[in-house]
């Protein structure tokens, strides 16, 4: 069984302990980071699993500290820590890179679900592993290499991101809903506190892979209902 590593970047000593003491309960190996600029360098470094990461830090915003991760190339899932009364708070994490968010105050059964669940698809038995090539439109995507081409151009996506656009490639031209992409890609129920989710995650896909991201051609909104993958 593969032991999971955990970077949890949290300036709060009580919510940092409390959150240790609970994933290594579960079996994980936590590595905690009070400021951003050290969790950020420890990514870059020691490539954990799973990253947690506060929004709100000593040395600067999370939301930053996310996009500069993604900017060095560091791809494993993030799961942000918000305030409940903040939504722009949701929904900017996710535009930075976040793969998801989870609200304060916040139960530990729930984190460790969202835990859980984020790593099953991307290392497990969920996990993009298959060697054939899917194709959307004139992308392939190679989910062996976790690659998605353009021609000789490669899109650098998320975990997530490859996830989400391997779904809809192998529903072309289907309509899903957004509970039915939150269950496939997320592994949970949608929610009021998750219904950003699917649909910010849309928009970053939608900015690496369409020609035109204002005018997609590809991902289509199915007002009402949800998307599709027109192939």
């Amino acid at each position: 069984m593969m032991l999971y590593h955990i970077l949890l970047i949290e300036d709060d000593p009580g919510i940092a302990g409390s959150l240790q003491t609970a994933l290594s309960r579960e079996g994980y190996n936590v590595t905690w980071k009070a400021e951003g600029t050290a969790g950020m360098v420890y990514a870059r470094d020691h490539t954990p699993h799973l990253i947690i990461l506060d929004v709100r830090l000593p040395d600067g915003s999370g939301f930053d500290f996310c996009r500069q991760m993604r900017q060095i190339g560091v791809r494993q899932p993030v799961l942000m820590l918000t305030v409940q009364s903040d939504e722009m708070d949701r929904v900017i994490g996710l535009e930075m890179g976040a793969d998801d968010y989870i609200t304060k105050p916040f139960s530990l059964r729930e984190l460790l679900s969202r835990v859980r669940a984020h790593l099953r698809r991307a290392y497990g038995e969920l996990a993009l592993s298959d060697s054939d090539l899917l194709y959307a439109g004139d992308l392939v995507i190679d989910r062996l290499r976790g690659n998605v081409l353009r021609g000789d151009d490669v899109i650098n996506v998320t975990p997530t991101e490859l996830r989400l656009l391997t779904y809809l490639a192998q529903h072309p031209n289907q309509v899903l809903s957004r509970d039915q992409i939150l269950d496939a890609v997320w592994g949970y129920e949608n929610s009021p506190d998750t219904e950003q989710v699917v649909t910010v995650n849309i928009r970053r896909l939608r900015e690496k892979i369409e020609i035109d991201p204002g005018n997609p051609a590809l991902v289509l909104t199915v007002p009402g209902i949800g998307y599709k993958l027109v192939n």
